[in-house]
């Protein structure tokens, strides 16, 4: 099993195409308590036996294996394994994608509820896995059935409403959003960096819908996002205003915050953050 409080207050988010061993190692030195890994990594989860080998205490999340590429079966046996090698260090994050890139996605939430009714039956408990998770019947499930929820691309007044859902559903679960930095001389240039990794997201409906309903103008998604907006989701340039836009989410509820540094030196501006936010004390 997994406590919540193993992930400490801050980790790091990263795609599975762009992580290996080396960057794993560099996020464990540097202080960080999880790394999540992104951009739906395969069910077989070799990525996180990678990554487990090449460190020794940091906790390891899927964020998230997508339900409608990976058969429930299939990531519960790869569970197991990592299990049996990395005890209580790694939770299995799932999660229903996106209607713009999955045809077959129909009736997302009683089809999360039927892959977690799988990882019952195979033995994955529910301190053991967690769901991505912006809409409230969505939150409710990950706090009933999970260790809590994951929510990617989110704003701190949509943390300070998931944690009453959370709560509401049950008391203590996880909730660790993920927030982007651009750690750049420049800002102008820190927004380009910023608005160029979003433009895809800013036309998927869930994320969208999830920003507008959390108090973002429709006039601010316009253009690849306005500068107040791009600032708010991808905090920029500074490490202040980096640190600061990781403590909203804290402030507004949530129990862990995962960075995803944005950029061609996300080492880099994760160095200087473990150092703002004293992470190797």
């Amino acid at each position: 099993m997994v406590d919540a409080a193993a992930f400490g207050t801050y980790g790091v988010w990263r795609g599975a195409a762009a992580l290996d061993a080396g960057f794993a190692s560099s996020v464990e030195r540097l202080g960080y308590g999880a790394l999540w890994i992104g951009g739906s990594p395969s069910g077989d989860l070799r990525i996180v036996d990678e990554v487990l080998d090449a460190t020794e205490r940091i906790v390891v999340a899927t964020g998230i294996v997508n339900i409608w590429k990976d058969d429930a079966a299939e990531v519960a046996r790869s569970f197991r394994r990592i299990e049996q090698t990395h005890p209580g260090r790694f939770v299995v994050g799932i999660g229903s994608g996106h209607r713009e890139a999955t045809a077959e996605r129909v009736r997302p939430l009683a089809s999360l509820a039927a892959y977690l009714d799988v990882l019952d039956a195979e033995g994955v408990a529910r301190d053991q896995r967690l769901l991505a998770a912006l809409g409230d019947r969505t939150l409710a499930l990950a706090a009933e059935r999970s260790l809590g929820a994951h929510p990617y691309l989110t704003v701190p007044d949509h943390t300070r409403h998931a944690r009453g859902v959370l709560d509401d559903a049950r008391a203590g679960a996880l909730l660790a959003p993920e927030q982007k930095v651009v750690i750049h001389a420049d800002q102008e240039e820190a927004r380009g960096i910023a608005r160029r990794y979003l433009k895809r997201y800013f036309g998927l409906e869930n994320y969208v819908g999830a920003l507008l309903r959390h108090g973002v103008d429709e006039g601010d998604l316009a253009g690849g996002g306005s500068d107040a907006l791009i600032d708010l989701v991808a905090s920029n340039p500074t490490v202040a205003a980096a640190v600061a836009g990781l403590r909203a989410h804290l402030d507004a509820g949530a129990d862990h915050v995962a960075v995803q540094a944005l950029g061609d030196d996300p080492i880099g501006g994760l160095d200087a953050l473990a150092d703002a936010l004293a992470l190797r004390g």
